[in-house]
C-alpha cells in the first residue's frame, strides 16, 4: 500500500519514514510560520501596551467622595463593596453597568445619571436658577477629582441627588414584590443599599465628568444623554467611518488574493486514489474513547437544561407578571435563570470540545497509554463537580444566604465568569488536566514531528483553551471595573472568538485528514491561514467591547478598526463553504463505502453559515462605535450572542459529538433519521429565534434609543410594550422546535452511546487513518488483513487489530 502513495500521504499516515530519520519535516513553507508569528507578536505587543494604559489611564476610583465642606459621602472602599454586592446578588445578569450585563433591568449607570440629573435640575429650579438646564450640564460635567489626594468633591446638589438615589434603590430592591423579576425584598440592609448606590453613582459620575484635557467624559460621552451634554464624540464618528474603510479594503484584498491563488489556498479535495471510508463497527474503540460517550451524554443533558432556562428567560420578557399562573421569580428569579443559562452555554460546549479532543488523540498518535481512561473519567467527575458547585454557589449567592456571603465557594462574579472563585479555579485546573491527558496520549507522535505539523498544531490549539480561560482569574470581584472588564473580555472575546475558532479549525481540518478527504499539507495551510486572518482582527478587536468602559480613547480607535477586519475570515469561510460541503461527497462518489459522517459534516457546514451570519453580520452590525453608542446592552447584542454562540460553538459541539458517537454506537443502532431531525430542528429553531424575534426587537430598540433616548429604551416600560410583547411571543414556535425536535433527539443519540456503545477493545491503531484505498481494500478482502483502527469488527482478534502496525510496544 505504501508504494502507491506520495511522501506527503505517507507522512500523514505515520508510516513509511525511514528508521533513524528523526522528526518529520515541516510540510509547508516557513513563510506561513513567520506570518503567524508576525501577526501574533504584533497583536499581543499592542495588547500589552493597552493593558498598561488601562491600568494607568482608566477612569479613577476616588479614595474619598466628599461634599464641599469636606464631609465624606462615600469612600472608595464602599464603592468596591457596592461592586461586590452588585456581582454577588447576580444583578449584572439582570441589568447592566456601563452597558455590560443583562437586558431586562435598566443600565444602572444610565439610570443613576438620569435620575440624579433630574433631581439636580429640580433642585436648581427650586432655587430659582435662571437656566437650570445649562447649569445642570455645568455641574455634572465639572471634574472636581484631585488625583494627588484621591478626593472627589461633589456639589450640594450632587450630594442631595445621591441621597435621592439611595432612597430609590432602597425602594426598588427592598420591595416585597416580584414585579421586577427579582426575589422579594432582595436587599434591605441600609449599608448594602448605600454601598450599592455608591458604586452606581461613581460610574454615573465618570459617564458625565470630563476627562482632564479633553471635552468628553471618561466613558467617551456614553451613555447618550443630552441632559448632561453626552453626545457622540468626534472619535466615535471618525472611527466608525475608518472601520468601514478597513472592512472594504480588507474584503477587496481578500478577493484579490483569493482570485490569484484560489487553487492554492482553501479547502481542496484529496488528489490520492479513491478511498473506502472505514465504516462504524469496523473501527475499534479505545477505553478513553469509550468514556467520551458519558461526556456526550452530560453535554446533551446540560444543553437541554441550558435551553430550557433560555425559554424561561424569554418568558420573563414576554410576560413578566406570571409564568402561566406561577410566580416564577420566587423560585427562579430572572437573574439566577440567566446566570445558569450563560454558564451552562459555556460548560456544555466546552465539555464537548474536551471529549472530542480525548476521542481524537488515540487516532492521532496510533496508541493510547494505559489507564488513560481513568484520567478521562476523573476529568468527567471534575466537570460534574464544577457544574454542581457553580449552580449551587450562584443560587445561594443570588438568594443572599447570609452564611455564604464572601465565600470563594458561593460568591458570584462577573457576567460570563459568574462561577464562584473556587469553581473557576477548579475549572482552570480541569482544563489544564485535559491538555495533560491529550499530551500524554500524543507525546510519542510529537517527538517525531516538526513543531508546526498537524499533531503539534492540535496540541497548541488545545493548550490555548486553558491558557486564555485562565486570564479570567485576573478579574476579581474587587478589581477596578475598567481593569476587570479588560481581562474579562479576554475570555468573552479573545478566548471565544479567536482561540476557540482556532481550535475549531484545527479539529475540522484534522478530522478531514483522518478521513483522507484532504491532504495534510492543505489542512496545515488552512490552519495557518485562519490563524493569520482571525488574529489580525480578533486580537485587537477585543477592544470593541471597551469603547465605553472608562478606557482611554485609543482602545476605541484600535477596537473599531481591527474588529471590522474580523468579518474577513468569516467571508473567506463563506466563499469556501461550497467546496467544504463537497469534500466528503466527492470522495464518496468514487468510493465503494458510504461516507459515514453526513450529519456531523452538515453541522460543520452550519458552523460556517452561522459564523458568517451570527458572528460576522450580526457582530459587525453592533461593533461600529456609533451603533454601539446607542445599542449596547439591547436586544441586538443578544441577537449577536445567540447567533454566534449557539450557531458556531453549539453547532460545532453537536457535530463533534455526532462524529465520535458514530463510531461508538453500533451501526445497526445508529438513528440516522434522528440525527437529520436534530440538525434541521436546531438550525430552524435558531433561525426563528434570531430572525423572528431578536433581530426585529433589536432594530426597534435601537430606533427607540436614538429617537427617544438610551435610558428610555432600557426601561421595563418600553420592554413590556404590547408590540414588543407580541414579538417575544412569536419566538415560542421556534423554541418548541429547538427543544423538542432538536435537543431531545440529540439527547437520545447520546444515551445510545452510553447504553449500547461498542466495548473498548484496543490500545493501538494505525495513526490518522479512518480510510483505506480502494485497491488496498480489495487486497485485504482477499487476505483478511485489517487496515486501521482494528480494521475488522470490534472485538476482533488482537493479531488482526495490530496487523500492519509499526511494532511499538503498547505502553
Amino acid at each position: 500500500m505504501a508504494g502507491s502513495r506520495d511522501q506527503d500521504t505517507l507522512v500523514t499516515r505515520g508510516v513509511g519514514k525511514p528508521a533513524g530519520s528523526g522528526r518529520v519535516d515541516l510540510t509547508i513553507s516557513k513563510g506561513w510560520v513567520q506570518g503567524v508569528a508576525l501577526v501574533l507578536v504584533f497583536g499581543f505587543l499592542v495588547m500589552g501596551i493597552l493593558a498598561y494604559r488601562t491600568y494607568s489611564d482608566g477612569m479613577p476610583q476616588p479614595e474619598r467622595v466628599v461634599d464641599e465642606s469636606g464631609t465624606v459621602v462615600y469612600t472608595g472602599e464602599e464603592i468596591t463593596n457596592g461592586q461586590a454586592i452588585f456581582l454577588r446578588r447576580g444583578l449584572q445578569q439582570y441589568g447592566s453597568v456601563m452597558g455590560h450585563g443583562g437586558y431586562l433591568g435598566p443600565d444602572y449607570t444610565a439610570e443613576s445619571l438620569r435620575l440624579g440629573t433630574e433631581h439636580i435640575r429640580a433642585d436648581l429650579e427650586q432655587q430659582g436658577v435662571p437656566d437650570p438646564s445649562s447649569a445642570v450640564v455645568d455641574i455634572q460635567r465639572a471634574n472636581q477629582y484631585d488625583e494627588a489626594t484621591g478626593t472627589l468633591v461633589l456639589t450640594a446638589e450632587q450630594v442631595a441627588a445621591f441621597d435621592h438615589l439611595t432612597e430609590h434603590y432602597a425602594t426598588v430592591f427592598g420591595e416585597d414584590s416580584t414585579k421586577y423579576g427579582l426575589i422579594p425584598e432582595m436587599i434591605t440592609d441600609p449599608e448594602q443599599i448605600h454601598d450599592l448606590t455608591a458604586f452606581f453613582s461613581w460610574t454615573a459620575w465618570a459617564a458625565a465628568a470630563e476627562r482632564p484635557g479633553h471635552s468628553y467624559s471618561y466613558t467617551n460621552n456614553w451613555p447618550p444623554d443630552e441632559s448632561v451634554g453626552n453626545t457622540p464624540t468626534a472619535d466615535i464618528l471618525v472611527w466608525s467611518a475608518m472601520s468601514l474603510v478597513a472592512l472594504l479594503a480588507g474584503l477587496g484584498a481578500l478577493f484579490a488574493l483569493y482570485g490569484r491563488w484560489s487553487r492554492k489556498i482553501g479547502w481542496h479535495g484529496n488528489e490520492a486514489p479513491s478511498l473506502a471510508f472505514l465504516q462504524p463497527g469496523k473501527v475499534a474503540i479505545t477505553p478513553s474513547q469509550r468514556v467520551t460517550a458519558w461526556f456526550f451524554l452530560v453535554v446533551a443533558v446540560l444543553f437541554l437544561v441550558q435551553a430550557t432556562l433560555g425559554a424561561a428567560i424569554e418568558h420573563y420578557r414576554a410576560d413578566l407578571s406570571t409564568f402561566f399562573g406561577l410566580d416564577l421569580a420566587r423560585l427562579l428569579p430572572f437573574n439566577l435563570a440567566r446566570t445558569w443559562h450563560v454558564q451552562l452555554s459555556l460548560l456544555w460546549t466546552a465539555a464537548s470540545f474536551l471529549a472530542a479532543g480525548i476521542f481524537l488523540a488515540p487516532i492521532i498518535s496510533g496508541r493510547e497509554p494505559r489507564r488513560q481512561s481513568w484520567l478521562a473519567t476523573g476529568l468527567l467527575v471534575a466537570l460534574a463537580l464544577v457544574v454542581a458547585g457553580t449552580l449551587t454557589g450562584t443560587a445561594l449567592s443570588t438568594f443572599g444566604v447570609d452564611w455564604a456571603e464572601g465565600s470563594v465557594f458561593f460568591d458570584q462574579q462577573w457576567e460570563y465568569l459568574d462561577l464562584p472563585r473556587f469553581w473557576q479555579a477548579l475549572l482552570v485546573i480541569g482544563l489544564f488536566l485535559w491538555i495533560a491527558i491529550i499530551y500524554r496520549a500524543i507525546r510519542s507522535r510529537l517527538r517525531t514531528e516538526s513543531k508546526f505539523n498537524m499533531p503539534w498544531l492540535f496540541f497548541y490549539a488545545g493548550l490555548a483553551i486553558p491558557g486564555f480561560y485562565a486570564v479570567g482569574l485576573l478579574a476579581g470581584t474587587e478589581t477596578h471595573i475598567t481593569v476587570a472588564e479588560f481581562w474579562r473580555f479576554w475570555v468573552v472575546h479573545l478566548w471565544v472568538e479567536d482561540f476557540l475558532e482556532l481550535f475549531t479549525t484545527v479539529m475540522v481540518a484534522y478530522i478531514f485528514v483522518m478521513l483522507g478527504v484532504v491532504r495534510r499539507k492543505i489542512a496545515i495551510q488552512i490552519i495557518f491561514l485562519d490563524v493569520i486572518l482571525y488574529s489580525i482582527g480578533g486580537v485587537l478587536g477585543t477592544m470593541h467591547h471597551l469603547y465605553f468602559s472608562g478606557t482611554p480613547v485609543e482602545h476605541m480607535a484600535l477596537g473599531a478598526f481591527f474588529s471590522a477586519l474580523e468579518v474577513i475570515p468569516l467571508t473567506f469561510l463563506t466563499v469556501e463553504a461550497w467546496t467544504f460541503l463537497q469534500l466528503g461527497s466527492r470522495q464518496e462518489s468514487r468510493s465503494s463505502a458510504p461516507f459515514p459522517h453526513r450529519w456531523a459534516v452538515m453541522f460543520l457546514v452550519a458552523v460556517g453559515f452561522w459564523n458568517f451570519v451570527g458572528a460576522g453580520v450580526f457582530g459587525f452590525l453592533i461593533n461600529l462605535p456609533i451603533v454601539s453608542y446607542y445599542q449596547i446592552g439591547t436586544a441586538l447584542t443578544a441577537n449577536h450572542a445567540h447567533g454566534a454562540m449557539m450557531g458556531v460553538y453549539g453547532m460545532l459541539a453537536v457535530g463533534l459529538a455526532l462524529f465520535a458517537l458514530r463510531y461508538i454506537i453500533p451501526p445497526q443502532r445508529w438513528p440516522d433519521r434522528l440525527a437529520k431531525l436534530s440538525f434541521w430542528s436546531l438550525n430552524v429553531g435558531l433561525a426563528w429565534m434570531v430572525f423572528a424575534t431578536l433581530l426585529p426587537l433589536g432594530v426597534l430598540q435601537l430606533w427607540h434609543s436614538v429617537n427617544e433616548g438610551y435610558f428610555e429604551a432600557r426601561t421595563l416600560g418600553y420592554i413590556s410594550e404590547p408590540g414588543n410583547a407580541i414579538l417575544e411571543w412569536l419566538r415560542m414556535p421556534g423554541d418548541v422546535v429547538f427543544l423538542v425536535t432538536g435537543i431531545l433527539p440529540f439527547l437520545w443519540i447520546a444515551w445510545l452511546g452510553v447504553r449500547h456503545g461498542i466495548p473498548a477493545t484496543t490500545h493501538t491503531m494505525e495513526p490518522e487513518t479512518l480510510f483505506v484505498e480502494e485497491h488496498e481494500r480489495a487486497r485485504e478482502d482477499r487476505t483478511g488483513l485489517v487496515a486501521a483502527g482494528g480494521g475488522g469488527p470490534a472485538g476482533g482478534s488482537d493479531a488482526g487489530r495490530t496487523a500492519g502496525r509499526d511494532g511499538r510496544d503498547d505502553p
